[in-house]
C-alpha cells in the first residue's frame, strides 16, 4: 500500500462548513455512551469466570453463539432502517435504543447469585443478546444513514470523524482509566459489580440521548423517497459492491483483537496488578494529538493509507508486547504504538462506508446506507464473537482456572500470545487485504456525477 493519495488534493479555495462546538458534542454523545459501553463489556469474561463461576469455555462459547445471531439480526435490521420514514427522519427515531442499552447493561452485570450455573448463563445470554443483538443493531444500522441526512458536506464528516473523535476518546479514555481502578475495589463480590454497572449506566443513558434530543434530519438525499427499498435491490449491491466486504474483513479483524479480553487477564496473571491498567490507558491519552492532523492528511493521502499505515503500527506494538513479557514500561510503549495505530481505523471506517453508499447512486442502485453500515455491522459483531469466543475456548484447552491466584504455564504463555503474535498476525492479513481497495480512486467523479443527477431529479419533479 502506497502512501500517496488517491484523490486529488483539496484546493485551498475549498469551502468549508463548520459544524460548531455544541452540535459536534450533541452528536459525539451517543458515540461516548457506546465507547464506555464497549469498555465495560471488557470485563464480562472477568466477571462470569471470576465472580459467577461459570467456565471460560462456556463463557466463550456464550459469547461466540450470541454474537454470531447478532451478526444476522444486523443484516435484518440494515433493511429495516433503509425501508424507515417517519416525521422524525430514517435514522434519528433509532436513537432511542441507547437506554435500552444500558438498562439491560446494567441488568447483565446485576445476576442473581443464588442461581444455578444454568440460569446465570441464560440470564446473561440474554442481557447480552437484547444489548448486542437488538439494541446497538440498531443504533449501527442507523448511524450512517443518520449523519449523511443531519450534515451535507464530506468535510463535515471529516470533522466529525477526527476532531469530533477527540470529545469520544477522551471520555472514553476516563471510563478506561477509572473502570479497572473500580473493578478492583468496588467490583469484589455480584452485588459490587451490579453497583459498579449502574454508577456507569445512569449518567451515560442520559448523555447518549443528546444527539436525538439536539440533531435533527435536514439533508436531502432521498430524490426519490417515495421509493420503497426491495429484497432484490439489497441482493443485487451485495452482488455487485465489492468494496464494501474489503471493509468488512478490516472491522472484522479488529473487533476480534479489542473484544478478546485479553488485557484484564495479562494484567491479573503476568503483570500482576489489574490497577495498572487504569494508569496504561491514562498514559494512552498521548495520541490523542493524532486526531488534528487527519484532517489535513486526508487532503493529501487517501482514507486507506491511512489506514494501512495504522495497520503496520499496530502490528508493531504488538511486537513489542511479545517482547516486553511483563515489563510495564515497556507494555505501556507498545499500547501506545498500538493505539495511535488503531485511532485510523476506529474513526475512518465510516467514511469508506459512505463512499460505498455513494458508489451504489452512481451505479443506479438504492444507496443502502444502511444495509452497508449493517454489513460492516456484520463483519463487527462476528469478529467479536470469534474473538469473545476463541480467548476463551484457548484458555480454557491451556488449563485456565478461573479466580485462582496463580495459572499453569501453558495457560501464562497463551495469555501472553494472545496480547502480541495473534493479533500481530491477523493484522498482516488486512494490510493484504487494503491493496485491493481502489474504490477511493473514483470518487470525485462518483460525487460530482451524483450531485448532478440528484439536482436533474429534483427540477423534473418540480
Amino acid at each position: 500500500m502506497t502512501a500517496k493519495a488517491a484523490m486529488p488534493p483539496v484546493q485551498p479555495n475549498e469551502v468549508k462548513h463548520p459544524i460548531g462546538a455544541g452540535k459536534m458534542f450533541a452528536w459525539q454523545s451517543r458515540a461516548i455512551s457506546i465507547g464506555a459501553n464497549l469498555m465495560i463489556f471488557g470485563f464480562l469474561s472477568l466477571y462470569c469466570t471470576d465472580y459467577m463461576g461459570i467456565s471460560a469455555g462456556l463463557v466463550g462459547l456464550l459469547l461466540m453463539v450470541s454474537k454470531i445471531f447478532d451478526g444476522f439480526t444486523d443484516l435484518i435490521a440494515g433493511y429495516i432502517v433503509d425501508r424507515t420514514n417517519t416525521k422524525l427522519g430514517r435514522g434519528r427515531p433509532y436513537e432511542l435504543c441507547i437506554i435500552g442499552v444500558w438498562l439491560c447493561t446494567w441488568l447483565m452485570f446485576s445476576c442473581p447469585p443464588a442461581l444455578s450455573v444454568t440460569l446465570k448463563c441464560v440470564w446473561i445470554f440474554l442481557m447480552y443478546v437484547l444489548v448486542t443483538s437488538i439494541f446497538t443493531t440498531f443504533l449501527n444500522a442507523s448511524q450512517t444513514v443518520y449523519m449523511v441526512r443531519a450534515f451535507k458536506h464530506r468535510d463535515q464528516y471529516v470533522a466529525i470523524s477526527s476532531y469530533g473523535s477527540i470529545i469520544t476518546m477522551l471520555a472514553v479514555v476516563a471510563v478506561n482509566v477509572t473502570l479497572p481502578i473500580l473493578t478492583e475495589r468496588l467490583a469484589t463480590s455480584p452485588q459490587g459489580w451490579s453497583s459498579m454497572a449502574l454508577i456507569y449506566a445512569a449518567p451515560l443513558a442520559i448523555i447518549g440521548i443528546m444527539r436525538f434530543i439536539f440533531i435533527k434530519e435536514t439533508n436531502d438525499v432521498d430524490a426519490k423517497s417515495d421509493e420503497k427499498v426491495r429484497i432484490k435491490d439489497v441482493i443485487l449491491v451485495l452482488k455487485t459492491n465489492k468494496y464494501i466486504y474489503i471493509i468488512a474483513l478490516v472491522t472484522l479483524v479488529y473487533n476480534f483483537v479489542l473484544n478478546m479480553g485479553i488485557l484484564q487477564y495479562y494484567f491479573r496473571y503476568i503483570v500482576g496488578n489489574i490497577e495498572l491498567m487504569g494508569a496504561m490507558a491514562a498514559i494512552q491519552m498521548i495520541a490523542i494529538p493524532l486526531v488534528f492532523i487527519f484532517p489535513k492528511f486526508i487532503k493529501r493521502y487517501s482514507v486507506t493509507a491511512l489506514i494501512a499505515s495504522g495497520v503496520a503500527l499496530v502490528i508493531l506494538g504488538y511486537i513489542v508486547n511479545f517482547i516486553a513479557y511483563d515489563n510495564f514500561p515497556l507494555l505501556v510503549v507498545g499500547q501506545i504504538i498500538i493505539g495511535a495505530g488503531n485511532v485510523p481505523m476506529s474513526m475512518m471506517i465510516g467514511l469508506l462506508i459512505i463512499d460505498c453508499a455513494e458508489y451504489n447512486e452512481w451505479k443506479r442502485q438504492p444507496r443502502l446506507e444502511g444495509t452497508m453500515t449493517n454489513i460492516n455491522g456484520f463483519a463487527q459483531k462476528v469478529g467479536s464473537a470469534f474473538g469473545a469466543g476463541a480467548m476463551g475456548l484457548l484458555l480454557s484447552t491451556t488449563g485456565y482456572i478461573g479466580a485462582a491466584e496463580t495459572q499453569i504455564g501453558s495457560a501464562m504463555t497463551m495469555i501472553r500470545m494472545l496480547n502480541s503474535l495473534i493479533p500481530a498476525g491477523l493484522f498482516v492479513l488486512v494490510l493484504i487485504a487494503l491493496r485491493l481497495y481502489k474504490l477511493e480512486t473514483q470518487m470525485p467523479v462518483i460525487r460530482e456525477e451524483n450531485v448532478r443527477n440528484r439536482s436533474a431529479v429534483i427540477t423534473g419533479e418540480q
